[in-house]
């Protein structure tokens, strides 16, 4: 063995330190590139959270606090009366279960129809479901406000007035939905839907056992959107219900604004209340939204 052929014992040593600094030098270059964005992301995050701060803490505060000169945001004397006396005026506990009935089966159903619907405007190559597909898109061009009429006489004539069902059907089918679902099934490959047709896969086999397991993250996602919508619904209630009985969480804080005066320490607290629920869901699946790979189950 010639001395050519030896490895020297510098030239290790140099690529040692090499491959020491390289890392160390991206890893800095990319903390620096983070800063800024991190930074701009917190501002935005205190922006945001400064009339959400507000809102929670005044409605600690006494009635007599709210508009006293000069404003503050923390309360001089923290009381809840404005919980105890929202929670007393109006059946609370009942409209909770109106709307948790409502949200629930909306969103189960929402959800369904639309993986369904969006399945079929990907993979299926039909002219009049691209006309279909169009047509969805459309109702979104339109304000809801134009909707209404249409959609109570439907309702009407069907004999849901006054019904929870009267709710819950149209909220079955909606363009987000449809949309969120069709691009990610566009993004599917067309060679696992064939491949497992040559396995002898039926389309409802297919459907159910491949493309609904590997959209779990839009179907979250969905759920999670669709369950706000439906809690939040104000104008569509109001118009379908006047039973006491059947009214939803937004119109019963709405009974708590009086004819002449508002007493704003109730009203404030019945709205805290009501925001309870929708914290505890997204706290509970955010998890699984964020953690969940959109690509799941699919190889190149």
């Amino acid at each position: 063995m010639t001395t050519t052929d030896m490895p020297r014992k510098v030239d290790a040593d140099s690529v040692r330190s090499v491959s020491k600094k390289g890392p160390r030098s991206g890893r800095s270059g990319g903390l620096r590139s983070a800063v800024p964005a991190t930074t701009l992301l917190w501002v935005l995050a205190a922006l945001y959270s400064v009339p959400v701060l507000w809102f929670v803490l005044s409605s600690f505060k006494p009635a007599g606090d709210l508009f006293s000169l000069p404003l503050t945001l923390f309360p001089d004397n923290p009381t809840v009366s404005g919980y105890k006396a929202a929670w007393d005026s109006a059946n609370f506990s009942q409209y909770f279960i109106n709307t948790t009935i409502v949200c629930v089966i909306a969103t189960i159903l929402t959800v369904g129809v639309s993986c369904c619907t969006g399945y079929a405007l990907a993979k299926y190559d039909n002219k009049w479901l691209k006309a279909f597909f169009v047509g969805i898109l459309a109702t979104t061009m339109l304000p809801g406000e134009v909707m209404l009429a249409p959609l109570f006489l439907v309702v009407r004539d069907l004999g849901l007035y006054n019904s929870l069902a009267g709710i819950i059907l149209p909220a079955l089918l909606t363009a987000t939905g449809c949309f969120m679902f069709r691009q990610f099934f566009l993004t599917v490959p067309d060679e696992l839907i064939e491949a497992a047709r040559i396995d002898g896969a039926r389309e409802l086999s297919i459907f159910l056992r491949i493309m609904v397991p590997i959209s779990r993250p839009i179907m979250l996602t969905l759920a999670i959107l669709s369950f706000q919508w439906r809690w939040n619904d104000y104008i569509w209630p109001l118009l379908m219900l006047n039973d006491p009985e059947k009214f939803t969480v937004q119109i019963g804080i709405q009974s708590l604004v009086g004819a002449q005066n508002i007493n704003w320490s109730v009203l404030l607290g019945g709205s805290v209340i009501s925001m309870i629920p929708l914290i505890i869901v997204f706290l509970v699946f955010q998890k699984y939204v964020m953690n969940a790979d959109i690509n799941a189950g699919l190889k190149d």
